[in-house]
């Protein structure tokens, strides 16, 4: 997801703003900050390309030996610079690494089968074993009714105690 550009004004902002117009000659260049929503938005949903198969945005604030993510970083913000919306953006990294820099492969074509077939394996599984067990609840039980008729064949059991054996069993619902 491509996040909008956040017009709202920060804290940060605010203060650099005053200390600018308090002291014009120290007042901070106006790049984009490190963490805008915006340029995190963007890294987030490209791969960097170092081998790690982290986020852009991950790898440079996890992985401070990797040189590729600030590389990747500082061409988003060139761009971001440039005018270019987020979808531009990413659409000038697919055309520079391929398909595979991105997070998540696109929606469309083939790639809707890495979306749909995993929910319809585990529907399928999930069906299959609960039918599966059912049945052999069924099949258990029939043989509990089959075993609970059977009482007076038990060797060593009394008429009287497969008797209460019967009506103990029959009060359980076996």
């Amino acid at each position: 997801m491509i996040y909008p550009r956040d017009t709202r004004i920060t804290r940060r902002a605010m203060l650099g703003a005053g200390l600018a117009a308090l002291f014009p000659g120290v007042a901070r260049s106006q790049q984009p900050e490190q963490d805008d929503p915006f340029v995190v938005g963007i890294e987030s949903e490209l791969r960097c390309t170092c081998g790690c198969n982290l986020s852009v945005y991950t790898c440079r604030t996890t992985d401070f030996t990797c040189q590729t993510s600030p590389a990747m970083h500082q061409h988003v913000i060139a761009l971001m610079e440039q005018g270019k919306t987020g979808e531009e953006i990413l659409q000038e990294f697919v055309a520079q690494y391929g398909e595979t820099v991105l997070m998540a492969p696109p929606k469309r074509g083939f790639n809707i089968a890495a979306y749909v077939v995993p929910g319809v394996v585990i529907i399928a599984v999930g069906g299959a074993l609960s039918w599966v067990l059912a049945r052999r609840a069924r099949l258990m039980a029939s043989q509990a009714a089959a075993a609970s008729n059977d009482l007076g064949d038990v060797p060593g059991l009394s008429s009287e105690e497969a008797a209460r054996l019967k009506a103990e069993l029959e009060r359980l619902g076996v």
